[in-house]
């Protein structure tokens, strides 16, 4: 099945069926981000969806677990989540696309994520 376009005002991608299985579009983002077992974090940019984070990078993971934070506009405290990468595709020799599913977010924050991507896409049209 074909991938739905991305929306030209707003540059968010909509929700598609196939390889792109978000039930929400997604904005783009700045997180930090930490693999497990790691005291480091990692500022990366990229897009966050309800259901998890995408980004590009050039150093494969050495583990699938890892640990996000972020902050969203109108909220007081950083979003901080664990999530799983389900999916690594190298694209080229010196860029590799992450995909991230949050298997650890609480409610209040999911819901601040889902206020916050309605409101991106509000203000963006």
């Amino acid at each position: 099945m074909a991938r739905k376009p991305v929306d030209s005002k707003s540059g968010a991608k909509a929700a598609a069926h196939g390889d792109d299985r978000r039930d929400s579009p997604r904005v783009p983002m700045s997180f930090l981000l930490r693999e497990k077992d790691s005291e480091e974090w990692v500022e990366r940019s990229g897009d966050l969806s309800l259901g998890g984070i995408f980004w590009h990078g050039r150093t494969p993971s050495s583990g699938t677990e890892v640990d996000v934070r972020f902050r969203l506009t109108g909220v007081p405290r950083e979003v901080r989540a664990k999530g799983e990468i389900i999916r690594v595709k190298e694209q080229g020799s010196e860029s590799i696309d992450f995909h991230l599913r949050f298997t650890e977010l609480d409610v209040e924050s999911e819901l601040a994520v889902a206020r916050y991507l309605d409101d991106w896409l509000q203000s963006n049209r």
